[in-house]
């Protein structure tokens, strides 16, 4: 057959249940999905021909955990505290600064960025959400895109009694309207956010068949204080009120006992892990293996610019994999391959979008980053895996196809003109530092 575009000449590492890494394989591709692998064989012909070069080919990388348009705000606030970053900095550049034209180019310059270091899909959540997927679709990405919801004024939202309604009213006109954007909502947390409106965010998100995302327990402050005022930890607190199942993912869980544990794993969550972010912050190092260990679902996130400064997987993967070794001082824990899952396919199961991508097999979306390996930090090739989550590094991504469509080549944009991009957002930047300042 025809197939409309050839990746050939690579070591096809294709994180399916068998970890299976083929060496000088190829994929073929056509309507968007991949249609043909194998190896051995010379590669048949087709429209567009991708020379890997001896590189890796992989799946793109997911992003689980992210807030796109605070680019915005990369380096704004550093080396502070969550609350104080938080309610100092963050909520005051919001209120003053978020707005439709503002998110509009936050989020064009984060997936410029995220494309261009191997992200192919990411989840989260902002304000102006409507904007934020108009720019995701504009790019190409794929995404999981929530409206956020909290319990005071909020860009586009200045009536708190209209969070919820706001948030279902994004989700309905986006549902099934775009084939890359996925709707979602997502209350930002417990301490922000009613039990009045969480149950109604996670109703209106059941309605619909979407996924319910939720900051949780990302910090030893936000534990005590529901245990203080709830009587319970912030997950036992959520689980009360019904709001944990299998649609939903919470963000962070740091600070979770070997009971919040259990309560997961029974509820059938999933969890997003940004390790960077809560390095930064002084959250704390979430118990990842654990969760792992009870079947906990776990995908890996960056977390918005704001609070890691980039949006860079590779450098997510290596720095969890070393992270939890330290922590729980087993070399062991978290292995190469485990930390690649955690940033494909778990992180695709996690969002519920396993069964389109995060792998590389037949018939599923063809969501695929090529990776050029002929540099001096990865030479030589032992082991793809390893070299992927501990040498390699976002700069060494030469190629990235969402939905077949090639979206990188050759390690520059082809769809969006990322210098323009950039000069907007600078020109934001000053009116932000202006205020600052003031």
């Amino acid at each position: 057959m025809m197939f409309d575009t050839i990746i050939y000449n690579g070591t096809l590492v294709t994180v399916d249940m068998d970890m299976r890494i083929i060496r000088s394989g190829w994929i073929g591709i056509g309507d968007g999905r991949i249609q043909a692998i194998d190896t051995g064989s010379a590669p048949p012909s087709a429209r567009e021909r991708i020379d890997a070069a001896g590189g890796i080919v992989m799946p793109g990388l997911v992003n689980t955990h992210t807030h796109l348009p605070m680019t915005l705000f990369r380096g704004l606030a550093d080396d502070l505290p969550l609350m104080t970053w938080l309610n100092e900095h963050i909520f005051p550049a919001e209120a003053s600064h978020i707005t439709p034209d503002s998110v509009h180019w936050g989020t064009l310059l984060a997936c410029a960025e995220m494309l261009l270091s191997g992200t192919t899909c990411c989840c989260g959540g902002y304000f102006h959400e409507d904007a934020v997927a108009r720019a995701v679709a504009e790019t190409g990405m794929r995404a999981v895109l929530a409206q956020g919801v909290i319990d005071f004024p909020a860009p586009g939202v200045p009536d708190p009694s209209q969070n919820i309604a706001h948030a279902e009213g994004y989700a309905r006109h986006w549902l099934d309207r775009h084939p890359l954007i996925t709707p979602s909502i997502f209350c930002h947390a417990p301490y922000t956010c009613s039990d009045d409106t969480l149950q109604a965010a996670k109703a209106a998100a059941t309605r619909l068949g979407l996924l319910f995302q939720v900051h949780t327990a990302e910090t030893c402050f936000e534990r005590d204080q529901s245990i203080q005022e709830k009587g319970l930890s912030p997950v036992a607190h959520l689980d009360r009120l019904g709001l944990l199942d299998p649609q939903t993912l919470l963000a962070h869980c740091v600070w979770v006992d070997d009971a919040d544990m259990k309560i997961l794993a029974d509820r059938g969550c999933t969890v997003t892990h940004c390790p960077e972010s809560n390095m930064k912050l002084a959250s704390g190092i979430a118990p990842i293996a654990g969760l792992m260990a009870r079947g906990v679902c776990v995908g890996l996130g960056t977390d918005g610019c704001a609070s890691n400064n980039d949006l860079s997987l590779f450098g997510e993967m290596g720095t969890a994999a070393k992270l939890h070794k330290v922590a729980t001082g087993d070399p062991t824990a978290l292995s190469a391959a485990t930390v690649l899952r955690m940033a494909t396919i778990d992180g695709a199961r996690s969002i519920g979008l396993d069964d389109r991508i995060g792998s590389l097999e037949t018939g599923k979306q063809a969501d695929i980053i090529v990776l050029d390996t002929h540099a001096p930090h990865l030479t030589p090739l032992y082991h793809p895996e390893s070299h992927i989550v501990y040498a390699a590094g976002g700069s060494d991504v030469s190629h990235v196809l969402v939905a077949g469509n090639r979206l990188v080549r050759d390690r520059r944009l082809t769809g969006i003109d990322v210098d323009a991009i950039m000069g907007q957002v600078n020109r934001i930047a000053h009116r932000i530092q202006a205020g600052e300042a003031g």
